[in-house]
């Protein structure tokens, strides 16, 4: 049988008994044990400046069918990661569609009407429809796009718009607290938080080479893309972009465009539409480990300078096949990732020192910049319909001596280089190489006539991988083959 506990007697006994009530804990005076970040604030002040995108192609908004396709070039199977740009609808693919209506983010810069979002998240539309905070719904007009920085600018028809204040993107360090604020699959105003992961990221697109990305463990998703990456002070930092991903979905390592960057091609984009870059006119690749030595290193950093095109900026300069860029314009190059943003963020014409390793010593030239061309590309592989041809030689080329016409025509001085006449090897055709090149040296050898080019090559085995520094038409460069 049960006995209840008069509640008067539990009173009186606890209040009689100090040490009782010292057990029992004081839920208002206990501390928190630890200290997290609010955001609150940060969001109330910021989130009424960033807005929804809607971009609509390939005819009305009631109209659009549903896209197929990839926005992103194909990549191979093999490869599990690879970046994705991300915008859609819900419930859609990873991969963006081609016809239809998209989502993205984008946040307002000027109270009279300018917002900027990501060039892919607009690319192609016909209509852009922009949704502020307040939920009201305005169309917007397209001022320009810079698809090599993935920015694009748009401009309202509105005034006394919140805004979001720029911030300085340069001063990130890995380690700092940044914020997301987008609409991920359409929901719209979603916030997330992380840490910057690092900076100067580079990007597997290879249009994005001028871009230093901010890596971020923000949590980012399709819908995201355009919206800003935000300090601790309410300043944009970054332009939401690229997620590094398996699946199409966050996994933890997320990429915006630095807040530098986009400004810079805003400016150009109000006063003429378009962005200019300056250009050295080179191609490049890392240092090689197993060639420190050779270049006079002590450790891989530096740009190595594979080609140099003919007549470009760096040509010009004194700039030579085989040199290392180790600073340009008083900055260090760590790597041949770190080059081209340094050097398109100049416009053409600008003067820039450029530091180089050649033969083991540092040389310091001046260049001018030439204009980035848009419609450059890298040059086509040789085409391997035709049946290869046993080879005349170990290397595979014939080759016969320049005449002066053709010596003045190329840039050359008596006693450079010999003509191919003849590509018979097909791991030279693969290698692109063509009639009508130059052959300037193999290996470490310079070449001056057909038996320096015999000599050189007599040796050479299959197996054996083989340089050659080769002028055509449009460059100087080397080309680099194992003999079959």
């Amino acid at each position: 049988m049960k006995h209840p506990f008069p509640r008067a007697l539990l009173l009186a006994l606890v209040l009689a008994s100090p040490g009782l009530m010292a057990q029992v804990p004081a839920a208002a005076e206990a501390a928190p044990i630890v200290e997290l970040p609010d955001f609150t604030r940060l969001v109330e002040a910021t989130g009424p400046a960033v807005v929804n995108i809607e971009a609509t192609s390939g005819g009305g908004r009631e109209q659009a069918a549903p896209r197929q396709g990839a926005e992103e070039p194909p990549m191979p199977e093999d490869m599990p990661e690879f970046f994705r740009r991300f915008f859609g609808q819900p419930g859609m693919p990873d991969r963006a569609p081609r016809r239809g209506t998209s989502q993205g983010s984008g946040f307002i810069i000027s109270s009279d009407g300018y917002v900027l979002t990501n060039h892919h998240v607009v690319d192609g539309a016909d209509e852009i429809i922009v949704r502020l905070s307040d939920r009201s719904e305005l169309k917007a007009e397209l001022v320009g796009s810079d698809p090599l920085s993935d920015v694009a600018l748009l401009k309202l028809d509105a005034k006394g718009l919140p805004v979001l204040k720029i911030g300085d993107s340069r001063r990130l360090k890995s380690g700092q607290w940044v914020l997301a604020i987008g609409s991920p699959f359409g929901f719209e105003h979603s916030v997330t938080a992380g840490v910057v992961s690092g900076v100067g990221r580079r990007s597997l697109d290879p249009s994005q080479q001028y871009v230093p990305f901010i890596q971020t463990d923000v949590a980012i998703n399709r819908g995201n893309s355009g919206g800003p990456l935000l300090n601790t002070r309410g300043e944009v930092v970054g332009i939401n972009s690229q997620i590094f991903s398996n699946s199409g979905g966050y996994m933890g390592v997320s990429f915006a465009i630095p807040i530098e960057v986009a400004m810079n091609a805003v400016r150009q984009l109000r006063e003429t539409g378009r962005v200019e870059r300056g250009q050295l006119g080179v191609r490049i690749r890392d240092v090689e480990r197993a060639r420190l030595a050779e270049l006079g290193l002590d450790r891989p950093v530096g740009a190595f300078v594979e080609q140099v095109d003919n007549g470009s900026a760096a040509a010009k300069a004194g700039i030579r096949p085989g040199d290392v860029i180790t600073r340009f314009n008083g900055r260090d190059v760590l790597g041949s990732a770190s080059l081209p943003p340094m050097v398109g963020a100049l416009p053409p014409g600008a003067r820039a020192t450029v530091t180089v390793m050649r033969d083991g010593k540092p040389r310091e030239l001046v260049v001018t910049l030439s204009a980035l061309d848009m419609a450059a590309s890298g040059a086509a592989p040789a085409p391997e319909s035709a049946p290869a041809v046993p080879a005349a030689n170990p290397i595979g080329l014939e080759v016969e001596a320049l005449d002066a016409a053709a010596r003045s025509a190329m840039g050359l001085s008596a006693g450079e280089g010999v003509l191919v006449s003849r590509v018979t090897g097909l791991a030279a055709r693969r290698a692109g190489l063509s009639p009508g090149d130059v052959v300037l040296r193999v290996d470490r050898r310079d070449i001056g006539s057909v038996a320096d080019f015999q000599a050189a090559t007599r040796d050479l085995k299959a197996g054996d991988e083989v340089r050659l520094l080769v002028r055509n038409a449009r460059s100087t460069g080397f080309v680099s083959f194992e003999l079959r």
